[in-house]
């Protein structure tokens, strides 16, 4: 058997570029972390303690990190708005990527990122959903594969984040690209992958509020909103997203059939559980999307260094990552105008007169 080990580099070592690097030194065998890079002083502090003992070389230049000797990957967990600079960067270099959503969140830029992976078809290029490597959301495709449920015909999903009241949804929302781009393209990835990546919006619209960070207001953005896709195909997607919840994470999805209907985590609880008491019966539930997601974010991993190392298929197309956006940019939209958006059957953009 080989031993050869994919050397990576990781950009960015912020909340998220932390979960990749765990993953990528402790849980990932035929990974090797070699390099990583941070901007922030802070970040490059905590490297220092827990990666340079481990032989990883710190890094506060991007490009320089590119250059580490080696060098076959690059895991890019950085802010939103280097997502795509950073990744065409790595392929200019002949690096594979693996790319946290979303690639951008303007939609020319996520289209200019897959032309740039086309000229380099050797390259594997990821933008990484990890909804699609949990293993309840992966026996729901098996089981719509299968046709146990009839034809999907409609999808309600959401995407519910444990309420912070620090105010780091309020500073973030000034580069997020708004609720439905940063929390419910997972849910339309989702979408897409159950409809079908040939699915094709007729009509959006949205509606939100805010319920308790008013200040989300100046950028445009609410802390709870509701999405509803009509597409072509007779199919109906209606996505909640909230940064509101008291108790936890709560992230689910129903998929409603011709002939029966899939759930996911309806019934969100941090593990098995119950406890019994005079007040009645509770359980736990995850305080953030780790508590229910940590499993997905290691078999992504585990997945993309095997794509590399053995030439085989990406689990997910890069232009599904565009289309994601794409239409939670649609929602935004909507959302901010209050009006519906139309689209012919080809998903080009059409004005429908008003009556």
């Amino acid at each position: 058997m080989s031993v050869h080990r994919l050397k990576v580099g990781m950009a960015g070592l912020g909340r998220v570029g932390k979960i990749h690097v765990i993953n990528l030194l402790h849980h990932t065998p035929r990974a090797e972390l070699v390099a990583a890079f941070s901007p922030d002083p802070a970040e490059i502090a905590w490297g220092r303690q827990n990666l340079e003992p481990y032989g990883v070389t710190l890094y506060d230049n991007y490009d320089r990190m590119l250059e580490h000797p080696g060098l076959a990957a690059v895991a890019i967990g950085t802010a939103t708005s280097v997502h795509a600079e950073q990744t065409i960067k790595a392929i200019d270099r002949d690096l594979h990527v693996l790319c946290e959503k979303p690639l951008s969140t303007d939609i020319e830029v996520c289209k200019a990122v897959v032309q740039k992976a086309k000229t380099k078809p050797h390259l594997k290029v990821m933008c990484g959903f990890s909804r699609r490597f949990d293993e309840s959301y992966r026996e729901v495709h098996d089981k719509i594969t299968q046709g146990l449920i009839g034809r999907p015909s409609i999808i309600r999903s959401q995407t519910c984040d444990k309420f912070d009241p620090s105010g780091f949804y309020v500073a973030y929302a000034a580069w997020s690209g708004g609720v439905f781009v940063d929390m419910s393209v997972h849910d339309i990835d989702l979408t897409l992958w159950f409809f079908g990546d040939d699915s094709v919006p007729k009509s959006i619209s949205a509606h939100g509020i805010t319920a308790v960070q008013p200040e989300l207001k100046k950028y445009n953005d609410y802390d709870n909103a509701v999405g509803i896709v009509e597409f072509h195909n007779g199919k109906i997607a209606y996505y909640y997203c909230s940064r509101m919840m008291a108790h936890g994470q709560e992230d689910t999805t129903e998929v409603i059939g011709t002939e029966g209907k899939l759930s996911v985590n309806t019934n969100p609880q941090r593990n098995f559980v119950n406890f019994y008491h005079s007040g009645g019966i509770t359980r736990e539930v995850p305080s953030n999307f780790i508590g229910r997601f940590g499993a997905a974010f290691v078999k992504e991993a585990n997945e993309f260094t095997a794509a590399c190392l053995d030439n085989t298929p990406l689990p997910i197309k890069l232009t599904n990552a565009v289309k994601a956006v794409e239409i939670g940019a649609y929602l935004q939209e909507a959302l901010v105008t209050g009006k519906q958006i139309h689209f012919d059957e080809l998903g080009r953009r059409i004005e429908k007169p008003m009556l």
